[in-house]
């Protein structure tokens, strides 16, 4: 397995599992910690992934709400809905409204 490979793995199953830690990681796949945390810092550019710091209870973290393969809105796209809503009522207020918390990246 090359690394984009295995990036795309350490990916889908974080997304999968929500959180894990390097240790656990680097075993599944059978490389260094050092290579996951590479991994992770080269991932992490393009996903929503945090790193927590901590003996017991740290490790590696997806954003809450977040699905492989599902768009999401940007955080400036998200305001100029927001400020745009305002301006609405009734349905159409819901639908905008529903709009933003299916695609809203919940941080």
């Amino acid at each position: 397995m090359g690394p984009n490979e295995r990036r795309i793995e350490i990916i889908e199953r974080l997304c999968h599992r929500r959180q894990d830690t390097m240790a656990n990681l680097a075993n599944e796949f059978g490389v260094s910690i050092r290579t996951i945390k590479n991994d992770i810092d080269i991932l992490s550019l393009s996903y929503p992934i945090e790193t927590i710091r901590g003996r017991h209870g740290g490790g590696i973290k997806i954003a809450d709400g977040y699905k492989l393969n599902q768009k999401y809105l940007k955080p400036e796209q998200v305001e100029l809905l927001k400020r745009l809503s305002i301006l609405l009522s009734g349905d159409d207020l819901a639908i905008m409204n529903s709009i933003i918390k299916d695609f809203a990246l919940k941080a």
